[in-house]
């Protein structure tokens, strides 16, 4: 969160209970070592960022899968915070993010004035981040998804972590986000209160949702919960371009993303089939809650998700390697 998940000034996400993705190597903290398989010299490897939501982590499934399988690499992947991870890739400590909801800062830096990132295309999906309440709550009060209404509800939101206001729960620390500054700035008599990680907050979500109790929670789409648990999104005011311009002063809802891919300068350009390949990988949303879901729900693991989609979408894969 994502913002999940990312842009400088917003999310989203800490999913360790989730991850446990399949390496060669095993998932490696990029934030405290290098991958030793990053930007080697001479060997057929690729070393790829996975953050730590699960629809990050499908994308990598399905690229690690096929560059394995169907071109032969040895792939390391490396879990490292959405940040760093723009460290560790103009470094060559990884050679590839495949999902970056809006780094503008990092972009510059890294992109246009050190030109040590390269930019590889969009991923193919729109990422947005807002304010959910459940859809069997809205059925009770139409007028709730209106953020001049939540004062009214704050009572509904109580919890005993919540310090007498209303709780609007945040998934991890680790996200950058907007949450605080709109509660302070929209006059909001509620607290945010952090669940701990994606993994966290999905187990909340559901339990709630099990005994149908309020909540309001940020949470992101594209996620595989929504087909689980229904929530609808609370209006916050609108976006405009540069609403969110400072951080402290952000009174405006959370843009709409189409999140991008960007690759290690020199991998960019001697990466072969793998660099090519990367480029071209692009997907679509409901692509990627079928990957993620079969991960997160069903509990395969990432490779065996991979190959089901793999297996049952070679219309859409084989283009990346023509």
């Amino acid at each position: 969160m994502r913002f999940r998940r990312f842009r400088t000034t917003g999310p989203v996400a800490v999913a360790l209970a989730v991850l446990g993705l399949t390496t060669g190597c095993g998932a490696a903290d990029m934030t405290k070592q290098a991958s030793p398989f990053a930007n080697a010299q001479g060997a057929k490897s690729v070393t790829l960022s996975v953050q730590s939501w699960v629809g990050a982590q499908a994308n990598v499934a399905v690229a690690q899968y096929i560059l394995e399988h169907k071109l032969g690499y040895r792939v390391d992947t490396v879990q490292v915070d959405e940040v760093p991870a723009w460290d560790a890739l103009s470094q060559g400590r990884v050679d590839a993010l495949l999902e970056d909801w809006g780094h503008p800062d990092q972009e510059k830096r890294y992109v246009e004035d050190k030109r040590t990132i390269r930019h590889a295309g969009d991923l193919g999906v729109t990422g947005h981040i807002g304010w959910y309440v459940p859809t069997y709550l809205v059925k009770q009060h139409p007028d709730i998804t209106d953020w001049r209404n939540l004062n009214k509800y704050a009572s509904l939101f109580r919890t005993a972590e919540s310090g007498g206001k209303g709780q609007l729960m945040d998934g991890s620390p680790s996200y950058v986000t907007n949450d605080k500054a709109l509660v302070k700035n929209l006059k909001l008599n509620y607290q945010v209160v952090f669940a701990g990680s994606e993994a966290a907050q999905i187990t909340q979500i559901k339990q709630f949702a099990k005994d149908r109790k309020p909540f309001l929670t940020y949470w992101y789409s594209p996620q595989w919960l929504f087909k689980k648990v229904p929530m609808t999104e609370v209006k916050l005011p609108p976006y405009k371009e540069g609403c969110d311009a400072d951080a402290a002063k952000i009174a405006c809802a959370y843009p709409h993303t189409p999140l991008q891919k960007y690759l290690n300068a020199d991998f960019a350009k001697s990466g072969g089939k793998a660099a090519a390949f990367l480029k071209k990988f692009r997907w679509t949303t409901q692509d990627q809650d079928e990957v993620a879901l079969l991960i997160a729900q069903e509990k395969l693991s990432p490779e065996d998700a991979a190959k089901k989609w793999v297996d049952s979408h070679p219309d859409v894969w084989k283009k990346w390697l023509s």
